[in-house]
């Protein structure tokens, strides 16, 4: 289809082919844009302009001889771009059934990713978590994230993890026994951790009354990014604690007050205040001594005046007669 644009001419008016004509962009986007709101438009209902895919979907067999031939670079740049348009992680299964590519090389190429995907180097990481492979933002940069999408951290309270740590160690566990742990009644928390799909119920327990079961869900391990939950830490490891481990949680632990004192005083301020003690003991003794030589001062003067005896008592005085002064 060609679009014809008018040189705004009468129709009787012969019209020069050979003569260029320049339009301005007003006049351009008159012709080429729509209107807003046109009612002409508005009264018709919109054609269909997606055209149907007809090509049929590649069969897997096909799809494992060309990943054959794919090299090792264009292997990672196939899995890293399936990696990227998935919401969820992919396991080596997945990844293998969508590309055809042997789980070896696979493997190989998500080894090569991590390398290059790693914090530190590359704002966007390279998981392993939930059983599969996810790529994920730099925790670095988890603040700018966080400003930009306007959103912010997801926490748990202190009793839901609590009862999640309950549940990912003892599981499967009822709520009897894990409300026999924590000491407390459970029931709106294990509420809250179904509805996070955070747990789930895996059945009911062969005793008196069939109590529920609950156990932790792949989500679990995909917000605490961890692989399975083989990858849970043992509690030998959390009494067996690291030096540096140590030292973290003493970092993060709240700080003494004699810490926080030596933290925000001055190093120079023990010197100072050393030496401004000195200083008002020195003028202390200058002015005591001042005190005392003013005292022997006014005993003097007071003996010279004869107001006072030797020792510094009060002289007697006449009282005052009634007799009129000659």
């Amino acid at each position: 289809m060609r679009w014809v644009i008018s040189n705004r001419r009468s129709l009787k008016e012969p019209m020069n082919t050979n003569e260029p004509k320049q339009f301005t962009e007003e006049e351009v986007a008159s012709v080429t844009t729509p209107p807003e709101g046109d009612p002409e438009l508005d009264e018709l209902d919109p054609a269909e302009i997606d055209a149907v895919n007809e090509e049929p979907e590649t069969s897997f067999e096909k799809l494992v001889g060309k990943g054959k031939r794919l090299s090792d670079e264009r292997v990672r740049t196939v899995i890293e771009s399936l990696l990227f348009v998935t919401e969820k992680p992919l396991a080596l299964e997945q990844l293998h059934e969508a590309t055809g590519i042997a789980p070896e090389r696979i493997i190989k190429a998500l080894t090569k990713l991590q390398g290059t995907r790693r914090e530190g180097i590359s704002g966007v990481v390279l998981h392993e978590v939930g059983g599969g492979w996810q790529l994920r933002t730099d925790p670095g940069s988890a603040e700018y994230i966080r400003r930009y999408l306007k959103v912010k951290p997801q926490r748990l309270t202190r009793a839901a993890v609590e009862t999640m740590a309950i549940i990912a160690y003892r599981q499967p566990v009822t709520r009897p026994e894990i409300e026999d742990i924590r000491g407390v009644d459970t029931g709106a928390v294990l509420k809250a951790l179904l509805e996070r799909r955070l747990i789930k119920i895996l059945g009911k327990k062969e005793e008196v009354g069939r109590p529920i079961l609950y156990g932790t869900t792949r989500d679990f391990l995909e917000f605490f990014a961890i692989k399975d939950l083989s990858s849970l830490p043992t509690l030998r490891e959390f009494q067996e604690l690291s030096e540096e481990h140590q030292e973290i949680v003493e970092k993060e632990a709240p700080p003494k007050i004699d810490d926080t004192i030596e933290t925000l005083a001055d190093p120079n301020f023990k010197a100072r205040l050393e030496e401004q003690t000195a200083a008002s003991e020195a003028a202390l003794l200058e002015l005591e001594a001042a005190i005392d030589g003013a005292d022997v001062t006014t005993k003097a003067a007071q003996q010279l005046l004869g107001t006072t005896s030797p020792d510094g008592s009060p002289l007697p005085t006449a009282p005052p007669s009634n007799e009129p002064m000659p």
